[in-house]
């Protein structure tokens, strides 16, 4: 594994900041963010100066239960290729649910969700990861994310499941200490316990981030600056290993070039603020040795091989008892073994049995679409799970989904001005994204048009010829020039 050194998250907003900055060894871009035939130029230029260029994917969704696309592992290669990076990273989440495995709506996160740690879920992730290591041509590392709800019932602390996941699969680990502090104040997870329990041999590079704290729950925003917390966090693995290599990450309200720099420069203190505490003591902290089940389960070990039941009860995303409109995730899973799996809603049962091989997939698809739809389709929280928790992953999800159209549709908030947002909540309240967020901008613009909306006939029409321009299979002229050129080339 590559010995990276000190880097920073290239974002667009401040490209011409990160080529400026001293002492930037390596940066990490948004795989999906870039086109391999299109590269922007300050990441050619980076690239020219010999600085190390990381895609980092966020839409594989390697802890769902379906397996990992073709089509987005190509996509993800060709972006390694175009970078000429010695690896790429991805997170352990799932990102979608539903679909033919479970005979429900598919629906989309357009965020990281966790994943039950459970061993039904690590076998899945396992062989996830097997499929995309296979299609990828470089190694692979996986980060752990950070969470604002638990699942009940679960079999393996985190650094048991990340243990035995790199013992199967060889994988190299992302570590992010902000999200091991996001954990800590959101679902009472020790950071200590988590990095003694790491393989820490399979760290290929670290994330530091920032983020802030309202009502009791951590937001993991990285639009604030590195808190004391996570510093400390990251002074006691640097005491524990020599990481590879350290990142920081910085996606939304981006400070000036002296303060980003003041950022990195207390990130590297922190570093060798550990290091020097390691050399202090002698030798670093290793962990101890793990059998291959990577300890002890929480619950003393895998009961019956059954993941915790999915049961439904009232409970809304918000935390009331009254059912919600919206469509339904629904099923009913007859797995191989002959169990059920129930999710109550109103979609059409699953009948017949599956492939074994497909029992667990199918159990876990259960679960996830359960969830997702609890989170972003108003249908009620399954049993077990905290309804205040689901209500604030809920309204994050929805106001990230606002921002993030907001960012790849520009124009939207420009036409209806200060009423986009509440417009773009209404309509995710009853609509979930289905697609990507592309998409679920054509979807907003064209929901707005159907209920007559907006209100106003003149910004009602240039919405229309915004989503017409747009919508229809190859992109309509606008304006009288581009009408000119049509004629001309007609003539």
């Amino acid at each position: 594994m590559p010995r990276l050194g000190t880097g920073i998250g290239w974002r667009p907003e401040i490209a011409d900041t990160v080529e400026a900055m001293p002492g930037i060894d390596w940066v990490e871009v948004v795989a999906e963010n870039v086109c391999p035939g299109h590269l922007p130029e300050s990441l050619l230029r980076l690239r020219e100066r010999g600085v190390t260029v990381i895609p980092h994917g966020v839409s594989l969704g390697l802890g769902g239960a379906e397996r990992p696309g073709p089509g987005r592992l190509a996509a993800l290669a060709e972006r390694v290729a175009a970078l000429g990076a010695p690896l790429v990273t991805e997170h352990i989440a799932f990102v979608r649910a539903g679909g033919a495995l479970t005979a429900s709506p598919h629906l989309e996160a357009g965020h990281l969700l966790p994943v039950p740690r459970t061993r039904d879920a690590l076998d899945v992730l396992c062989e996830n990861v097997r499929i995309a290591q296979d299609a990828l041509p470089v190694p692979l590392a996986l980060e752990n994310i950070a969470a604002l709800f638990s699942w009940p019932g679960e079999e393996l602390t985190e650094g048991q499941f990340l243990s035995e996941l790199v013992e199967r699969t060889g994988v190299r680990l992302l570590v992010d200490v902000a999200n091991l502090h996001t954990n800590h104040v959101n679902r009472g997870e020790d950071p200590v316990a988590a990095l003694a329990a790491l393989p820490l041999e399979a760290i290929a590079y670290v994330h530091v981030a920032g983020g802030f704290e309202r009502d009791g729950v951590w937001h993991d925003s990285h639009a604030h600056p590195v808190p004391r917390p996570v510093l400390d966090i990251l002074a006691d693995l640097a005491s524990r290993v020599a990481p590879p290599g350290v990142l920081l990450e910085r996606d939304d309200d981006f400070p000036g070039p002296a303060e980003l720099q003041r950022e990195l420069d207390v990130v590297r203190d922190a570093v060798a603020a550990g290091a020097a505490r390691s050399t202090g003591r002698g030798t670093p902290d290793m962990p101890e040795a793990r059998t291959a089940g990577g300890g002890p389960a929480v619950d003393g070990g895998r009961t019956g091989g059954s993941a915790p039941a999915v049961t439904f009860t009232a409970t809304t995303a918000d935390g009331s008892r009254t059912g919600s409109g919206g469509p339904a995730v629904t099923s009913t899973a007859t797995t191989a073994d002959g169990t059920a799996a129930a999710a109550d809603g109103t979609a059409a049962a699953v009948t017949g049995t599956v492939p074994a091989g497909d029992g667990v997939r199918q159990r876990l698809g259960v679960a996830q679409a359960a969830v997702l739809s609890a989170l972003v389709a108003g249908t009620p929280v399954p049993e077990g799970f905290d309804g205040a928790r689901m209500g604030v992953q809920a309204r994050a999800l929805a106001a990230k989904r606002a921002g993030v159209v907001a960012k790849v549709a520009p124009e939207l908030p420009v036409i209806l001005g200060d009423g986009y947002r509440a417009a773009f909540l209404a309509y995710a309240r009853s609509l979930p994204m289905s697609g990507g967020y592309r998409r679920d901008a054509l979807d907003f613009a064209g929901h707005l048009l159907k209920l007559g909306r907006p209100d106003d006939p003149g910004t009602r029409r240039e919405l229309r010829e915004w989503w017409l321009h747009r919508a229809g299979p190859a992109p309509r002229p606008r304006g009288l020039a581009a009408r000119a050129r049509v004629l001309l080339r007609r003539s």
